[in-house]
């Protein structure tokens, strides 16, 4: 285990720089979906401008979104290894981290919605929910660079 760890410990900054730009790539899709939400419920279902959405929301989850949070854990959880879990900020930080993987698994159970012609929400919905990903996203940095506690 502790070849594991030094390994890790000789490799920190590369594995700190891949994290954070998976969660640069994640939280860009987990802000820029919702906004296709809000403009894919102003289409017809079954319209040509509704089945571009589908296309363009099936591409961003599945080729940017969804492999950018699993690089954003796995580098993650080599960063968790080395780390000194006494100051309480991560532990805010893991759960907001914890939430924007939930929030993530919301936006792509809507996403089927709106691939299967089923939504039902209002563009306001995803309007208001555009703004979670923002606010987790501002605990999460405060945490990481102030480490308030």
């Amino acid at each position: 285990m502790d070849a594991v760890l030094d390994t890790i410990n000789d490799w920190y900054l590369w594995i700190k720089w891949l994290h954070v730009a998976s969660v640069i790539s994640w939280m860009a899709g987990l802000l820029y979906l919702p906004r296709l939400f809000v403009y894919h419920c102003a289409a017809a279902p079954g319209s040509e401008t509704s089945e571009t959405f589908k296309v363009m929301e099936r591409r961003l989850l599945r080729a940017i979104m969804n492999p950018a949070m699993v690089a954003t854990w796995i580098f993650g959880s080599l960063l968790l290894a080395v780390q000194d879990w006494a100051g309480g900020w991560l532990h805010v930080k893991l759960v907001c981290v914890a939430a924007l993987t939930v929030h993530h698994h919301l936006q792509a159970r809507w996403r089927k919605d709106f691939a299967a012609d089923r939504n039902r929400r209002p563009a306001r919905f995803y309007r208001m929910h555009n703004e979670v990903p923002a606010a987790l996203m501002v605990v999460i940095v405060l945490m990481v660079i102030v480490k308030p506690f």
